[in-house]
């Protein structure tokens, strides 16, 4: 049952009526289907809003932007080409990341999710291609291998392809476009295009493991940053500590990388810990941020502790609400789940303090 965003049934006595027509002509047909799809969670009613249609529209302008992206730098499809030929870490990657793509997609479709069918294409679209794959083509395509440049436009042209098939079934109208849009002369609409054949084979485990630990060290980096309120243009230094030869190795072929997308000035190995440091671990190894100097540690350290204990009393403030039967026993299902959210909410935020003001305390 499709219900207001508050859970109320909608009903013209209400007026809490919201047309679909109307929807599709101010966010598109495609936005309002993924809506649905990532809503439709088995048993459970779908509490609709214009916010949440207006977020699966941007993820419509993700995908455009993207394409706008391979088209810009020749990456378009190539029918010679083979998977299974590439050479490069970071395009063997996104080849095994197609293939669990696919077999998600297959495996929740067919037991009727439609939701984590949504939700594991969204990732795949924004995280996964967008927000990692098509940086780690910047520095290649403005490179000057030529082989190297040649592989990946092939890749990147051959991924888009494979998202546009399998973001079909649940956005047919801008894949459709973008098809056409990106080969005008292909043979074949989209809608008859064969659905993915390749398997677990596709899988690189080498480059999945190495590009993952790239994708969390860089992470870790810019979380740290924004935990403990670095200046987004400053260009810090980052350390590690306790690396092993293969950790090593993965950081000096991606070292560029590194640098660009973390925002860092320097990265090297120590098994020193400098004063006024923020840590984290990172599977076998230490990431150490030297920042004395780049923020006011003492002035943090007080921040932390008041976000802290800010975060407290609202937690304090819903759990008393939450441990009260009277307010169980009357209020309304989504008023009681609403306040478990809020105070998960904090919970979650309080934790990411705790662990900033750990980080900076440790050395």
């Amino acid at each position: 049952l499709v219900r207001d965003e508050k859970g109320g049934k909608m009903s013209k006595s209400k007026g809490n009526i919201i047309d679909p027509l109307e929807l599709i002509d101010e966010y598109g047909a495609d936005a309002l289907r993924f809506t649905l799809c990532a809503m439709a969670a088995p048993g459970r009613d779908i509490k609709l809003s214009k916010q949440r249609i207006e977020g699966y529209r941007n993820f419509t302008t993700k995908l455009w932007n993207a394409a706008r992206y391979c088209q810009m730098n020749d990456c378009v499809p190539d029918s010679t080409f083979d998977p299974a030929s590439c050479k490069e870490t970071g395009n063997r990657w996104i080849v095994g990341e197609m293939a669990k793509l696919r077999s998600q997609l297959e495996n929740a479709m067919a037991s009727y999710r439609f939701n984590d069918a949504a939700q594991a294409a969204y990732q795949s679209v924004w995280n996964v291609f967008c927000d990692w794959y098509l940086e780690f083509t910047k520095p290649i395509l403005n490179g000057s291998d030529e082989a190297a440049m040649a592989e990946t436009r092939a890749a990147t042209g051959w991924a888009l392809d494979q998202l546009l098939i399998m973001l079909h079934p649940i956005m047919p109208f801008v894949t459709e476009e973008l098809w056409q849009e990106l080969d005008g002369n292909r043979e074949t609409q989209l809608i008859r295009a064969g659905w993915p054949q390749y398997g677990d084979e596709a899988i690189d485990g080498e480059a999945s493991a190495e590009m993952d630990w790239i994708v969390r060290l860089i992470s870790l980096i810019r979380t740290i940053r924004s935990e403990v309120n670095v200046p987004a243009a400053a260009k810090i230094t980052a350390l590690l500590r306790d690396c092993n030869q293969q950790e090593q190795g993965r950081l000096a072929r991606h070292r560029d990388l590194v640098l660009r997308l973390a925002r860092l000035d320097t990265i090297g190995f120590s098994e020193e810990t400098p004063k006024g440091s923020a840590q984290a671990v990172l599977d076998n190894a230490t990431l150490i941020l030297p920042l004395e100097g780049v923020i006011d540690i003492a002035a943090e350290v007080a921040r932390l502790n008041k976000e802290i204990a800010k975060a407290g009393g609202e937690m304090k403030g819903f759990e008393k609400k939450l441990s009260n039967e009277k307010f169980l026993a009357n209020a309304p299902e989504e008023v009681i789940e609403e306040n478990r959210e809020r105070l998960a909410g904090h919970a979650q935020h309080r934790d990411r303090l705790l662990d900033a003001l750990a980080r900076l305390q440790a050395s």
